[in-house]
């Protein structure tokens, strides 16, 4: 796996969740949370993220889209064993490759399997595109797969952390976003809405956000201001704090 260039700008990725259960809501998907914080930290911008159905037309569509427009897609589920799991032969399909049983893969399996517990469906773990790399998985021993710009990796979280670890270092990164968080106490959205659209015009370069929530104490309200830019942060983070400042003199009179 030869690490990915991304020229002047930085790297994007997108995230393909893949699975029924998660459409249905039996299962949570946490891991688009987990590889967003994780891209975030080694500065990959990850602009989009789908869910999508164990159908293959489905799968192959949403691909060659997302991998068309960003320099990764990540995608998670739908390379175990049963008869639902159709990613390996939906990501072959995208790219018009063969995928057959890879003999890197079945040594991997075989360190954990023995012969007679290697039956059809464990081997199907064992399918992979033609002319892509395994990822290894420290776990349970059935590999990911890297082919084109697509990070192909499994939907149980341990097992999808432990394949980011692996993929991460090869990764095009970049300058990690920064961070700042500041608690609006006691000033409503509406009052400061102006005053915020208004740091965020004058601050090209920082992403500034208003987050409500409802806690046992009532509303809290969050701004957050995002950029690669420590100085430019800081700058605009300074005026967030006065503009804030300025509201919280007036409601107290």
């Amino acid at each position: 796996m030869a690490q990915e260039t991304a020229g002047d700008r930085p790297a994007s990725a997108a995230v393909l969740v893949i699975g029924d259960e998660i459409l249905s809501g039996r299962t949570q998907d946490v891991n688009t949370s987990y590889i967003a914080n994780y891209l975030a930290q080694i500065g990959v911008d990850l602009r989009e993220a789908r869910i999508v159905p164990d159908e293959t037309e489905a799968i192959v569509e949403a691909l060659n889209a997302l991998r068309a427009r960003y320099t990764y897609v990540f995608t998670t589920g739908g390379i175990g064993p049963t008869h639902d799991d159709i990613t390996a032969d939906a990501v072959a399909r995208a790219f018009g490759v063969d995928i057959g049983e890879d003999p890197r893969a079945i040594a991997l399996l075989r360190e954990r399997f023995s012969e007679g517990e290697l039956n059809p469906a464990r081997r199907r773990m064992a399918r992979i595109p033609k002319g892509a790399e395994l990822i290894f998985n420290a776990i349970s021993k059935a590999p990911g797969f890297w082919i084109g710009n697509v990070i192909v990796m499994a939907g149980v979280p341990m097992i999808m952390q432990n394949m980011m670890d692996v993929v991460g270092p090869r990764l095009a990164a970049g300058p990690p976003v920064l961070v700042e968080t500041i608690e609006a106490y006691g000033v409503p959205e509406g009052a400061y809405a102006a005053g915020l659209e208004a740091i965020a015009r004058g601050h090209d370069g920082v992403s500034v956000g208003s987050y409500p929530s409802f806690t046992s104490a009532g509303f809290r309200n969050q701004i957050v201001l995002r950029s690669r830019d420590a100085a430019l942060l800081a700058r605009a983070t300074t005026a967030a704090r006065a503009m804030l400042a300025s509201l919280s003199k007036e409601n107290a009179r």
